[in-house]
């Protein structure tokens, strides 16, 4: 059966001496990947790993994030990518609540967070080194749990997402069906691994055996001077990125002339920002994507969307990809007819098995064989998805994403608030920030204390970059339910993101 090593099997096996990956100033073949993948699995043969425990990776990208990323579940193991902003807290609840045993990690994290701590790279290297190459091994089923990717943090809301080998391939058969990806296809890691937006396109690169060209960290600058040193063809930047490399082209241009398509999702983009990115980078291809992790990741794409960015196909998502079928739901859970507006449901091969030891999230999201999205959007006559909004109340931040419940959790905590309701607003640089309204015990609260308090417990991101403290209590329903609608609706008039 067809498993996550199976793409590198097949590339060193047909194209051994191509170029596998691009890392500062290393460069790896097919071939000598394959012969660090089988030291790898040695290694963590040693470590007295056994088929199914979880193997946790918080580090920045590299060649060997990917090569963990491959092996870990190519070797029957369980990976478990957690994201390297995330305070100690949520880092702590994750791998407790995954049973991982070892960590990878170039974070400065105590040893006594797992069973094991890899530092990275040293000891990764040193590891590798001394192991004796080792085949996998052939009985690992595409059905096997490969990966659990944790969308949450420190509260219950935070779930592993559970994807089989399975699950991975077919959303790599799915992309390959929409995208040209060849041997000679070089693309850009520019996303951050543990994102579903950093990997979602490794098993089709390998699988075609083209080149990764790997960027450790962000910039716009260093992106660009990744592409004209590295001549990169392809990649995927979340809207706050493709932004800022438009700006930076813009400004202090490169010749970057081999860059000839870029995928945008994670998050809602404005329509002026795909213009400028293409004034900056003329001639450049565009796809819009959307799924979710649930969804391994990808469900729909518009494809040549720069043809369409006068046209009403303009704030689409694009058609269901090969292999996907999609359906709008209404609250009754039956389909509704093109034009009319409910909740995205996605079935195909692709969808998670469930969410980690959360039986009851689990079946409130997977009906029938159908992933329900909790967003809400509308079709086309001719199949072309448009979001609305979304039925839970998540923000999208710079693409990453934060749950309002899970602020809220950490505002309750300390002792002078009385009432919190956390909600997104329009932000120029990252799309969506978190704001928060909160009902004080007392006068002397400040949004400072708050603030303060919170950067304790989450990470930075998911910080309220403001905070109302006011001493009218929160709008709410006759049920009691905080009507959060009312308290975000004066911030989003006037802007395409607004709700009537």
């Amino acid at each position: 059966m067809p498993t996550m090593l199976s793409p590198l099997r097949r590339a060193v096996t047909c194209f051994a001496s191509a170029p596998a990956v691009v890392c500062g100033d290393i460069t790896f073949t097919y071939a000598q990947t394959w012969e660090r993948a089988r030291r790898l699995i040695g290694a963590l043969t040693d470590m007295g790993l056994r088929r199914g425990d979880r193997v946790a990776v918080a580090m920045a990208n590299s060649h060997q994030y990917l090569e963990l990323y491959q092996v870990i579940p190519g070797m029957g193991l369980v990976i478990v990518p957690l994201n390297t902003r995330h305070a100690e807290p949520e880092l702590r609840y994750a791998l407790q609540d995954s049973g991982t045993r070892v960590l990878f990690t170039d974070l400065p994290v105590p040893d006594d967070i797992v069973e094991r701590v890899v530092r990275m790279p040293a000891e990764y290297e040193s590891l590798l080194a001394s192991a004796k190459p080792t085949d996998p091994p052939p009985d690992v089923a595409g059905g096997e749990l490969a990966g659990l990717f944790y969308t949450g943090g420190t509260t219950g809301a935070a779930k592993g997402v559970m994807l089989t080998h399975d699950n991975v391939l077919a959303n790599a058969f799915h992309l390959m069906s929409a995208w040209s990806i060849t041997s000679d296809t070089r693309w850009a890691v520019a996303s951050p691994l543990f994102h579903a937006a950093g990997s979602f396109a490794v098993a089709a690169v390998v699988f075609n055996a083209g080149c990764h060209v790997v960027l450790p960290a962000f910039s716009a600058a260093g992106f660009l001077d990744l592409v004209a040193a590295h001549g990169a063809t392809d990649t995927l930047l979340v809207p706050t990125m493709l932004a800022a490399v438009a700006e930076e082209q813009l400004t202090r241009p490169r010749l970057v002339p081999t860059l000839a398509r870029v995928a945008h999702g994670a998050s809602p983009i404005a329509v002026e920002v795909l213009r400028r990115a293409l004034l900056a980078l003329p001639g450049l291809e565009l796809f819009h994507l959307y799924g979710a992790t649930e969804t391994a990741p990808l469900a729909t794409m518009l494809v040549h969307e720069e043809r369409e960015l006068d046209g009403p196909r303009a704030r689409s998502c694009g058609r269901a990809m090969a292999g996907i079928d999609l359906e709008i739901r209404d609250t009754d859970d039956m389909p509704c007819p093109p034009g009319a507006v409910g909740e995205v449901c996605i079935r195909g091969n692709n969808v998670m098995q469930g969410y980690w030891n959360k039986p009851e999230q689990t079946t409130a999201v997977l009906r029938k064989g159908w992933y329900c999205s909790g967003d809400l959007g509308y079709l086309s006559d001719d199949g072309c998805l448009f979001l609305v909004d979304r039925l839970k109340d998540m923000i999208v931040t710079g693409a990453e994403n934060v749950y309002s419940t899970e602020v809220e959790d950490v505002l309750y905590r300390h002792p002078g608030v009385l009432e919190a309701a956390v909600f997104g607003v329009p932000d120029a640089q990252w799309g969506e920030a978190v704001h928060a309204v909160v009902v004080p015990r007392s006068d002397q609260l400040t949004a400072a204390d708050l603030i303060a308090h919170c950067r304790q417990f989450i990470a930075g991101y998911k910080v309220p970059k403001a905070i109302d403290v006011t001493p009218v209590p929160l709008p709410k329903s006759g049920a009691g339910k905080v009507l959060k609608r009312e308290l975000r609706e004066p911030f989003w008039i006037g802007h395409d993101g607004h709700i009537a």
